[in-house]
């Protein structure tokens, strides 16, 4: 199934090429504020998304090895990337919140569940990482 995404005035939008199963929630602060709860996110390689509109996105350093953007139009938040070297460099997570339609896609992880508030749980059985996996993983070390 093909996967298209935009925000909510439109004025960005997407379209995946490769065939995604899963998505994944990140219990971290930043994405807690970045995204009003917990972050859904669809991993995707630059060589699998293309986007309309990208002039209209605004990018945000938000840590050593990430940024993410948002529609700078109506203020959607659409995904965050990682910038640091290594083998995720360049990967978009896309606000799974930002899809057409969710298709098939199942929830399968979940990043820093040692931090998650203990307010709301996940039915799902999902691989679990915590912040110190999740912050080597992605910054290279």
């Amino acid at each position: 199934m093909a996967l298209s995404g935009k925000c909510v005035c439109g004025a960005v939008s997407y379209a995946i090429s490769a065939d995604k199963h899963d998505f994944g929630a990140c219990h971290c602060s930043m994405c807690r504020r970045w995204s009003g709860g917990v972050f859904f996110g669809m991993a995707v390689k630059p060589e699998e998304i293309s986007f309309k509109g990208a002039d209209n996105l605004t990018t945000y350093k938000s840590s050593e090895w990430a940024e993410r953007a948002f529609c700078s139009k109506c203020g959607a938040n659409m995904y965050y990337r990682v910038t640091a070297p290594g083998p995720y460099n360049g990967t978009y997570h896309m606000g799974a919140g930002t899809l057409d339609e969710y298709g098939d896609l199942e929830m399968t992880g979940q990043l820093y569940i040692d931090i998650k508030p203990k307010g709301y749980s996940f039915a799902n059985k999902t691989k679990n990482m915590t912040q110190a996996e999740v912050e080597a993983m992605f910054s290279g070390s």
